[in-house]
């Protein structure tokens, strides 16, 4: 495909990436928070999941509205991955390991809205600054409790040590949140 710029080009490609990382945060979260029960970072896992949901609903008639790619190939490549992910790489981690990898991919998302707004604003794409910044208002709090919620596992590190796809003993209805680190004053 040609593409009118290298602006466009990169648009594009972020595109599918950005279509590929919202499926995955649906998929990858809801599954996290499965397995956590009601451990700390289980709610803002099932939140992110949600959100995700709505912003896949979203993407198409934004793209459209763009001139973009509406990218089911992008959806097709997350659910790929999560699928992946699900069969084969989760049986061989831990459960504190799955859960900064599902941090490590809504990281990823971030980068990736970051750059696309962006890309977009200086492109004179209003519609896509915009929508970056309603998705960093939304998702950046939640992120922020799923990064606090790793904390849970220094409190119950041998929950931690357990693989990832083994049910949670109680489903977690013994976890607490993490206790807040005091500074050093």
């Amino acid at each position: 495909m040609t593409h009118e710029t290298p602006a466009q080009a990169l648009l594009e490609k972020l595109t599918r990436e950005l279509f590929q990382t919202e499926t995955s945060a649906s998929r990858h979260c809801r599954r996290e928070a499965e397995r956590l029960g009601n451990a700390a970072g289980a709610e803002a896992f099932r939140e992110i999941a949600r959100h995700a949901d709505g912003i896949l609903e979203r993407l198409p008639g934004l793209m459209k509205a763009e001139g973009l790619p509406e990218s089911p190939g992008g959806s097709i490549v997350g659910a790929s991955f999560s699928q992946i992910r699900d069969k084969i790489a989760d049986k061989m981690l831990d459960r504190e390991r799955s859960y900064r990898g599902t941090i490590l991919g809504l990281r990823h998302g971030v980068d990736v809205v970051r750059l696309f707004g962006a890309v977009g604003e200086r492109n004179g794409r209003v519609a896509l600054g915009s929508f970056r910044d309603e998705w960093f208002a939304a998702r950046l709090p939640l992120v922020q409790r799923v990064e606090e919620g790793l904390l849970w596992f220094a409190d119950h590190p041998d929950t931690a040590l357990e693989r990832a796809t083994a049910p949670l003993v109680g489903g977690g209805a013994r976890a607490q949140r993490p206790k807040a680190r005091r500074s050093a004053a």
